[in-house]
């Protein structure tokens, strides 16, 4: 994914000259070649991640496009302040472009974990949030993101699904269990377990890349009376959506995601997916210890 964030970035720094790019050091050498040809929009401040946001505020309020990038516990939670009153404050946008995500570098400590990231975006108003699911989403994805006037934020991650699905976000029927069975939404990277999980249950399995603004209306034409949130970021973090479209409803909602309990250990993406019960087997566990005995 950061191979093609990379690619669509320096194709549009070239197209667009209102298009920016403000590093803090990460991945400034895949982007030297575009800084030797545009050293006016490639800047980088330096590991000084609250002035890279507060240098991507400016450059907004001058009339450029800036994507600001760097890992995401750096982009998100160690600039928030930076990104609250910089960007929303001052109704400055921007699009901010993350790598990590939730544990990808476990191996570098908890200072590279950020599951909480789309959380603390959500606190803002009017972001767009992207979760790809794999790396063929990615440019349009980025390209949309840069040619609306809105601030958006895209979570690139090492984890990825097996085929790519298009579309602006709005959820997507994969496999349809028929009228009565329970509906699974699975954001980004986590669909292909979600699938193998359910694969001889009941279950509806939905998938979108696009949890904010979240499809509330295609959730609605969807959902029967059960629902599965499927994320690979903080559990619960779309909960409020998905119950606030429902109110009237009467339904039951189970959220799987990144567990909130600080688990203090290093090893692989794979292993933390593991160890939050977000793979295959994890994922069935739970669903079939939610979903009725009738249905199971």
């Amino acid at each position: 994914m950061r191979d093609r964030f990379v690619e669509t970035t320096t194709a549009l720094l070239a197209e667009d000259p209102r298009t920016a790019l403000v590093l803090a050091d990460i991945s400034a050498a895949a982007f030297d070649p575009a800084a030797r040809r545009h050293p006016d929009r490639v800047l980088n401040v330096g590991i000084r991640e609250q002035l890279m946001l507060g240098v991507a505020g400016g450059l907004a309020l001058t009339g450029l496009r800036p994507i600001v990038h760097s890992y995401a516990p750096f982009l998100v939670e160690r600039a928030y302040e930076q990104i609250k009153l910089d960007l929303d404050h001052q109704d400055a946008s921007a699009v901010l472009v993350s790598v990590g995500a939730s544990y990808d570098r476990a191996a570098a400590g908890r200072t590279h974990l950020s599951p909480a990231d789309v959380s603390l975006i959500d606190t803002l108003h009017g972001w767009t949030v992207h979760v790809p699911g794999h790396p063929d989403e990615v440019p349009a994805l980025l390209r949309a993101a840069v040619a609306a006037e809105e601030s958006a934020y895209l979570r690139l991650s090492t984890l990825s699904n097996a085929r790519p699905y298009g579309g602006d976000g709005a959820l997507v029927v994969v496999r349809d269990a028929g009228p009565g069975a329970a509906l699974l939404v699975a954001v980004g990277p986590t669909l292909d377990a979600a699938l193998a999980a359910t694969s001889d249950l009941p279950v509806t399995v939905a998938y979108t890349h696009r949890p904010r603004p979240f499809d509330t209306a295609g959730l609605r034409t969807l959902v029967d009376s059960e629902v599965i949130l499927v994320e690979p970021c903080l559990v619960g973090t779309s909960a409020r959506v998905v119950s606030a479209a429902l109110t009237d409803r009467p339904h039951r909602l189970l959220t799987l995601g990144v567990a909130r309990e600080e688990l203090r250990r290093y090893g692989s993406a794979e292993d933390h997916t593991r160890w939050h019960g977000l793979d295959a087997s994890g994922l069935r566990r739970s669903i079939t210890g939610f979903l009725s005995p009738a249905l199971v």
